[in-house]
């Protein structure tokens, strides 16, 4: 039997923060928990084709307010924001009660273990050779600026007869260190094999103390004017002048 912990609740409140944020009473408690499973159940099944990543999710008084955090925002979305309020459509009749959606942007998709792990996965679905898929998606994520990675798949790999697991590690990945930021995805493949999973660590480097792991979340302000302004004017050239 594995003794493996969790790499993400192994550093929940230390380096990582909860990715449900809300109080509630003992009696509400065990609801609020079900309820938050269903949501990221029923979220990412409809949104699987989006490259979802993390669904956060914040209860304040009585409003309900889901963060999905994905590569393609615009599948999101949809014209016009046609999309989003279709899923908020959705969810609200699915949950019984109103719900406020957010979508923001994942910054890099390669140094992102959840969409690592499930581009691995469609790959094999696709019937792509698990070596080869793994190899790929490591010299993606190396050369996105991480400092290690460690790919696993296990199931009837190849459609082997019986089922094995195999994995692949490049970089350094310290499990046991609190402050290293370890990301950590999982997904299965669905093949006619049956199913095969992959697991995902990307270690992206060691914080020091008081520092909180990167979220990987592009910031709405990126593109700014400001920015583009200070550019504009380092640009410009110096005035020439000539001495009489």
């Amino acid at each position: 039997m594995g003794q493996k912990t969790h790499p993400t609740g192994f550093r929940v409140g230390i380096i990582q923060p909860w990715a449900s944020t809300w109080f509630a009473k003992i009696k509400e408690y065990g609801e609020f928990v079900a309820e938050d499973a269903k949501i990221r159940k029923f979220v990412k099944k409809k949104l699987y084709a989006a490259g979802v990543s993390k669904i956060l999710i914040a209860r304040k008084a009585q409003n309900t307010t889901i963060t999905v955090v994905t590569a393609k925002p615009g599948i999101v979305v949809g014209r016009g924001g046609q999309g989003i309020d279709e899923l908020r459509q959705d969810v609200t009749k699915y949950l019984g009660k109103p719900v406020i959606i957010n979508v923001v942007e994942v910054a890099k998709t390669d140094a992102d273990a959840q969409l690592v792990a499930e581009s691995i996965a469609q790959q094999l679905e696709k019937r792509v050779a698990f070596r080869r898929a793994m190899k790929q998606a490591m010299q993606r994520t190396m050369r996105s600026g991480a400092q290690g990675i460690k790919v696993m798949v296990s199931g009837r790999l190849g459609g082997a007869e019986i089922a094995r697991s195999e994995w692949a590690k490049e970089g350094r990945i310290p499990l046991q260190t609190l402050r290293a930021d370890v990301d950590y995805g999982f997904t299965e493949a669905d093949t006619i094999m049956g199913k095969i999973g992959v697991k995902v660590w990307i270690f992206k480097g060691v914080l020091m103390p008081g520092e909180k792991a990167d979220q990987n979340i592009k910031a709405k302000n990126e593109k700014s004017g400001s920015d583009n302004k200070g550019q504009r004017r380092s640009r410009r050239r110096p005035i020439e002048t000539t001495e009489a």
